[in-house]
C-alpha cells in the first residue's frame, strides 16, 4: 500500500509524520510524507522553533508528485496536524484528485484538535473546516472521545452515547471510525479502550491504563490501524493489532522513564502483534 501522509514533522521526539511514517514502513507499505510543520519538538513543550509550510507550498510538492505521475498509484491520503487553516483546502484538493486517478484510494483524516484534559488547541478555525469539509470526503476517521464529541455537537460518555455519536459522524461522510482514548465511566478501574465502527458494525479493545500520558500516540495508532488494515482487510484484526503495537510502545516508553515514544524500541510489536488484546464485538 502507498501512503501518502500529510502532517507534521518534529526533529526532536514523534508527532504527526515523525510518529506515523515508522510504522508504516514496519509494516511494509510505502509512506510518502509531505509535512505541513517542521517544528523542533511538539507544542506541547510550551517553545518551539521552526514554520508552518504555507498552503501553496504543499499544493507544489503535491503537483510535483503528480508530475511524476504517482498520484494515481496512492492506496491511502493520510492527514493530521495542520497547523494553518488553509492546508486543509489543499488537502480536500489532493483527496479529490488522488479520487479521480484511483476510485479506490481512501482518505484516513485523523481530525488532531485537542482532548478533555487540554481542550481545542489549534486555530478556532480548523475544527470548522474539518467539520463542514474534510469529513465529507474522507472514509476513515480517527477521533478521541472529546473530538468525537465536537465534531457531532454530543456530549458522549456512556457505551450506547458514544455509538450514537458514531453514527452521527457517519453520516457526514465517513464509513470508518476509529475512537482512541475511550474512558466511559462503567468501564472497569484502570482500563481505557478503543473502538472502531465499520459501517453498522462495532469492536471495543480494553487495555490497561498505563501511568504515562504521550503527545504521538494518536499519530501512532492512527498509522498502525490503517497499516494493519491494508494488510489484513479485516477493522476487527487491524483494531487488536494496533492496539497490541501503540500498548507495547509507551510499555518501552515507560519502561525507559522517557517523555518521548521509543517506537524503534518497540517495532517488533508492529510486524509481530502480541495476542494479548481482542477485539469484543459490540454492534
Amino acid at each position: 500500500m502507498r501512503v501518502l501522509s500529510i502532517q507534521s514533522a518534529v526533529t526532536y521526539g514523534h508527532v504527526g509524520n515523525s510518529a506515523a511514517v515508522f510504522p508504516l514502513q514496519r509494516l511494509g507499505h510505502e509512506a510518502m510524507p509531505i509535512y505541513t510543520v517542521t517544528f523542533s519538538n511538539h507544542t506541547g513543550y510550551g517553545h518551539w522553533r521552526g514554520r508552518v509550510a504555507a498552503a501553496d507550498e504543499i499544493r507544489e510538492i503535491v503537483t510535483g508528485v503528480d508530475e511524476r505521475g504517482q498520484l494515481g498509484a496512492v492506496d491511502m491520503i493520510l492527514s493530521g496536524y495542520l497547523g494553518n487553516p488553509d492546508i486543509a483546502d489543499v488537502i480536500i484538493e489532493t483527496v479529490q484528485k488522488v479520487k479521480q486517478k484511483n476510485p479506490d484510494a481512501r482518505y484516513a483524516l485523523d481530525p488532531v484538535m485537542g482532548n478533555a484534559e487540554t481542550g481545542c488547541v489549534v486555530d478556532p478555525s480548523i475544527p470548522r473546516i474539518i467539520k463542514e469539509r474534510a469529513l465529507s470526503v474522507a472514509d476513515i476517521v480517527s477521533p478521541n472521545q472529546f473530538e468525537l464529541g465536537f465534531l457531532t455537537d454530543t456530549e458522549p460518555h456512556t457505551l450506547p452515547e458514544i455509538l450514537d455519536s458514531v453514527a452521527l459522524l457517519q453520516e457526514r461522510g465517513p464509513h470508518t471510525v476509529l475512537v482512541t482514548s475511550v474512558k466511559r465511566p462503567d468501564r472497569p478501574e484502570g482500563t481505557l479502550e478503543v473502538l472502531a465502527v465499520d459501517g453498522d458494525s462495532a469492536w471495543i479493545v480494553q487495555t490497561p491504563q498505563l501511568p504515562i500520558t504521550l503527545s504521538g500516540t494518536g499519530d501512532t495508532v492512527m498509522s498502525l490501524f490503517i497499516g494493519n488494515l491494508g494488510n489484513t482487510g479485516s477493522v476487527a484484526t487491524a483494531l487488536e493489532n494496533a492496539v497490541s503495537g501503540v500498548y507495547g510502545v509507551l510499555e518501552e516508553t515507560l519502561a525507559a522513564g522517557e517523555h518521548e515514544l521509543r517506537l524503534v524500541e518497540a517495532q517488533d510489536r508492529f510486524a509481530h502483534p502480541r495476542r494479548e488484546f481482542t477485539a469484543r464485538q459490540v454492534k
